[in-house]
């Protein structure tokens, strides 16, 4: 057993860590976990990915003291963790240093760790303290602010959508769903909200329960969702969007872990199976004034809060632009599609899962917007950053939603909604360019984010782009 490094009943000063993280914090910890002998570091990238370092006990209590150096290229990498210049984060800084601090409270023991770990999230600042604007953490803590200032506060939480799949493919050679890992009973059809499906995969869920537990995280309910496979957990509603991301980071991490521990694969693409419903990441946002008040609650039965229809329009009129962070990769493009559960347009409704931002029926005192276009493959601080962007432009220029749309959402793309989705991107490419030109989405992500997000996504484009895919071969091999 490691003995502890500090005692918190000993005296402790005060970090100086620009991030608000302080020594009381890991000393406290340290000093509770004498078992741990590594921690993970993880920043999150703009793909969502966690980049940095595995470290050794003794090496944590400098990080809270003076940070950690990490290469500025870090923020500049595509989904295959190589470097993208076009960011201007590599060879235009000569890939200097910069310094990464503990996120506040993100100080966790990890579950199932041999020899056992711990894990701390952490955030990229100049040498000098200040924020690095291009990590999405950072876009999200100043959209978060922007509404504090104007005296309004977000709360919120993410649903985790995503399929669990055998390591083995199946005898066409594509992915397949996995086994219940409880008796081995094969998952071939949709079992949609069948509690049977979730009794076999109960052994990883409860490790799944329990490793959030002892992250901080509250995991709530599971489902059986709509294809074979595919499950979804929902996360307790936060009073701190940030919190709310962090713990869908988290989460996600958890998963993985857990189905490679009984041998399967966690996909959190979104869309693995072309005739199958894909996965998304749904999240619910709600603000609240400065006396806690939630100021999407109607005060009259039947009347809406002009706060809550200044909100969707915001999110309606921005849509078009942040579509690129909604449905970043190639992949995500292929969950769009009519009766899928996916949004196609731009339309609004009260307790109808056709549309794109969803206001579920309840309590006026839990009144919310549900945005359903993400993907799970989408990065939560972004995607928070401009949903809270969007509600912001909403509500700075009072923006009509438009009418509702009732019944089918599907059947009335083409007819209600239509003048307020004919800008929309219908693929990648498109979305890209759309990103790129958007004023708005430079303005909510700002410019060195806005920079390193497009300029990663335009070069993972043409790295698909410039793949042969084996649907080219068996259409034209022999037959042009």
């Amino acid at each position: 057993m490691t003995t502890p490094t500090h005692s918190p009943h000993g005296p402790s000063s005060q970090g100086a860590s620009p991030s608000g993280a302080t020594l009381a914090e890991v000393e406290s910890f340290l000093f509770a976990h004498p078992e741990i002998e590594a921690f993970d570091l993880v920043l999150t990238d703009c793909n969502g990915v966690g980049r940095g370092k595995i470290i050794r006990r003794h090496e944590l209590l400098p990080i809270y003291k003076s940070g950690r150096h990490l290469p500025v290229s870090i923020l500049g990498l595509d989904i295959c963790g190589e470097d993208v210049d076009e960011t201007g984060l590599v060879w235009d800084q000569g890939d200097g240093d910069m310094r990464a601090w503990p996120v506040p409270g993100s100080l966790v023991a990890l579950a199932g760790t041999n020899p056992p770990r711990g894990e701390v999230l952490l955030s990229l600042y100049t040498l000098d303290g200040k924020p690095m604007t291009s990590d999405p953490r950072h876009a999200l803590a100043a959209q978060v602010e922007a509404l504090a200032a104007e005296g309004l506060h977000p709360a919120g939480a993410f649903e985790l959508e995503f399929f669990l799949l055998a390591r083995e493919r199946g005898p066409d050679g594509k992915v397949q769903p996995a086994a219940a890992v409880l008796d081995g009973r094969p998952a071939s059809a949709t079992e949609v909200y069948s509690v049977d499906a979730l009794i076999g995969m109960e052994p990883l869920f409860a490790e799944i329960y329990a490793a959030a537990a002892k992250a901080g995280i509250k995991a709530e309910t599971v489902i059986s969702e709509y294809a074979p496979g595919q499950y979804e957990l929902t996360l307790h509603y936060r009073t701190d969007v940030l919190k709310a991301a962090d713990d869908l980071i988290r989460l996600k991490r958890i998963v993985r872990l857990a189905a490679r521990r009984h041998g399967i694969i966690a996909c959190f693409m979104a869309k693995p199976f072309g005739d199958k419903a894909g996965s998304g990441m749904h999240f619910h946002v709600s603000l609240a004034d400065g006396q806690g008040r939630n100021v999407f609650a109607e005060t009259a039965e039947g009347a809406w809060s002009e706060r809550l229809l200044h909100a969707i329009g915001g999110l309606r009129a921005t849509m078009a632009d942040a579509m690129l962070v909604f449905a970043p990769h190639a992949n995500s493009w292929r969950r769009f599609s009519s009766q899928s559960y996916a949004p196609v347009s731009t339309s609004w409704g009260v307790n109808n899962r056709s549309v794109a931002l969803r206001v579920p029926a309840g309590a006026a005192s839990a009144r919310r917007i549900e945005h359903r276009p993400s993907g799970v493959d989408a990065n939560p601080y972004l995607v928070a950053t401009v949903v809270l962007a969007g509600i912001r432009h909403g509500l700075r220029n009072q923006i009509d939603p438009g009418p509702e749309t009732t019944g089918n959402g599907y059947d009335t793309v083409s007819s209600t909604v239509h003048s307020s989705s004919a800008a929309m991107p219908r693929d990648w490419r498109s979305a890209i360019e759309a990103a790129r030109a958007s004023p708005f989405l430079r303005e909510a992500l700002g410019e060195d984010l806005h920079r390193t997000f497009t300029a990663i996504k335009s070069a993972e484009y043409a790295r698909v782009a410039r793949t042969i895919p084996d649907i080219d071969y068996e259409l034209y091999l022999e037959r042009v």
